[in-house]
């Protein structure tokens, strides 16, 4: 990959994540501070699995047949700013929500857009995405401690700094950004193709649908970590649980870097298992975990550093197997398809279910938290050997590339 569509890919995905870092973790202590209840906080940051189910399919029909990939980024990020400059201003739920909703809905394809402009760039995915991926998690850490430096959390402005990325990083997609050009440009349009349901001619390989299945499966599992975590961490009496956490983002960062190395010895089918068992180990950790010994304290934050291959060796290999096995004229749709079944129905499900599990193991107002860990550790071991009995790994041809198994 050339240094300078290296460079300008890693400050996209930088500033991507930037724009939901500034407000998707501290957006609920504002709304706190308003009077808004918990329903409509937890509602409020449901509008991103909402988003994620319903545009990127259509988003992503538009990228892979009429417009760049990029103008179509552009474009999102732009429109999405001055929604989210639009919320800032907003005082009540009624009219924070929709506002907020429609930031959403054109922030969320633009998750799998980006991964359509990046592999454009690349001749080698495996060895080149995680190092670029990274910078989005470096963008997202920068925008935690921005916001937590000036006290922006108890604050709108912490929507004015992400709509004014976003509107930035819009202006730099359309003006900056390498040309990607749609693949099937020219080509009849069906309703099928309107309503994005293009990539589900991949369902037709078994493999394929497993990996599908699987990703939505092993994301109700993964909602329990973002809205549960803090929260039990908090309840056994961990200092600075909030600033714990954070270690999940570092491990992030340095599986993303060893992610190549691990990649081409392992291959996709043992990436993806082992992101898998990480995540049933994890879950175990906090189980047993306590803030009061030296064992369990070692368990919590074996837990909180698991974070780091969870995301990278599921995540981003099921990124990269996406790209290798989706044709050209459809892959921006293909990731849009993904994004739909992780971000959009596979964390829904997974806040609304973390709610009962919640509810159903509290006595006497106390969350009892090792059966409520328990359960979505189960769930990640049988995604797992779910996997391992039906999920075959691509063969490979002659010059390289993934083929149909």
């Amino acid at each position: 990959m050339e240094i300078n569509a290296r460079l300008k890919v890693s400050l996209l995905f930088f500033f991507q994540f930037f724009t939901w870092g500034a407000w998707g973790v501290s957006m609920g202590t504002w709304m706190n501070g308003l009077g808004f209840s918990a329903p409509q906080i937890g509602t409020a940051f449901g509008a991103t699995s909402i988003a994620a189910m319903i545009s990127p399919f259509l988003v992503g029909m538009i990228a892979d047949r009429f417009f760049p990939a990029q103008k179509v980024l552009g474009v999102l990020h732009l429109v999405g700013g001055v929604l989210l400059f639009a919320a800032s201003r907003a005082t009540s739920f009624s009219s924070f929500y929709p506002l907020l909703l429609g930031h959403t809905l054109c922030y969320m394809p633009t998750l799998a857009l980006a991964n359509t402009v990046a592999f454009s760039q690349m001749k080698d995915a495996a060895q080149s995405f995680g190092s670029i991926r990274v910078m989005g998690t470096f963008g997202w850490i920068a925008a935690g401690m921005l916001v937590g430096k000036l006290n922006l959390g108890p604050t709108s402005q912490q929507f004015v700094l992400g709509a004014v990325v976003s509107v930035a990083l819009g202006l730099y997609c359309i003006l900056v950004l390498p040309e990607v050009p749609p693949k099937s440009k020219g080509t009849p349009a069906s309703v099928r193709s309107v309503l994005g349901l293009d990539a589900l001619e991949l369902m037709k390989d078994r493999s394929f649908s497993i990996f599908a299945l699987g990703s939505f499966l092993i994301c109700i599992p993964l909602a329990f970590y973002y809205s549960g975590t803090e929260r039990f961490l908090t309840q056994i009496g961990l200092a600075e649980a909030p600033a714990k956490m954070t270690y999940g983002q570092m491990s992030e960062v340095l599986f993303m870097l060893v992610f190549p190395i691990l990649f081409s010895r392992l291959g996709v089918k043992k990436m993806l298992l082992l992101g898998m068992a990480c995540w049933a180990v994890r879950y175990v950790c906090f189980a047993y975990g306590d803030a009061q010994s030296q064992l369990g304290m070692g368990l919590l934050l074996a837990g909180i550093l698991l974070h780091g291959p969870c995301f990278d060796f599921f995540f981003v290999t099921g990124q990269i197997y996406v790209d290798q096995r989706a044709p050209a004229r459809m892959r921006a749709a293909a990731q849009c398809f993904i994004a739909f079944l992780t971000y959009g129905a596979g964390m829904l499900v997974g806040s609304i279910s973390q709610g009962f599990v919640i509810e159903a193991c509290t006595k006497e107002g106390v969350v009892q938290w090792t059966p409520t860990w328990l359960l979505p550790a189960a769930g990640s071991a049988f995604v797992l050997l779910l996997f391992l009995v039906l999920f075959r790994a691509p063969a490979k041809d002659a010059g390289g590339q993934a083929v149909s198994v």
